[in-house]
């Protein structure tokens, strides 16, 4: 199974370039209303307009705009180096939440949000 976790954005064009610097690499579909980053085989980041997504489900969704900035999940991503991860997005407008520090689980992570407000959070096992 393929899974798909999709960000609903202010801006894709602003958020495809912080995904593009903070992931170093290139969108694999970039169109309008919808950009995606291949994460492995089975999953991929997708990042759709705040307005598309009320165009396709209208009034049955209440509207993600109202809720820009409040974080109701979080995207935990397992790097080789979660302290460059984490710079890079700070230094291209994620908010820093968290340094680097190893964790009660066993995990080096490092926490931001993204431009509109979702966490990020760039782990590394201890062991790596």
């Amino acid at each position: 199974m393929k899974t798909h976790f999709i960000l609903y954005v202010k801006d894709q064009k602003s958020s495809c370039n912080f995904y593009s610097a903070v992931l170093e690499t290139a969108p694999t579909l970039d169109v309008a209303g919808m950009t995606e980053f291949e994460l492995s085989e089975e999953s991929v980041l997708g990042l759709m307009p705040e307005s598309g997504i009320r165009r396709l489900l209208g009034d049955a969704l209440p509207d993600p705009a109202t809720a820009r900035g409040i974080p109701r999940a979080e995207i935990y991503l397992v790097v080789k180096d979660a302290g460059a991860y984490l710079s890079r997005a700070v230094s291209r407008g994620g908010i820093l939440l968290g340094d680097v520090l190893m964790r009660d689980w066993g995990d080096l992570v490092g926490y931001c949000l993204d431009p509109d407000g979702h966490v990020l959070a760039f782990a590394q096992p201890a062991q790596t």
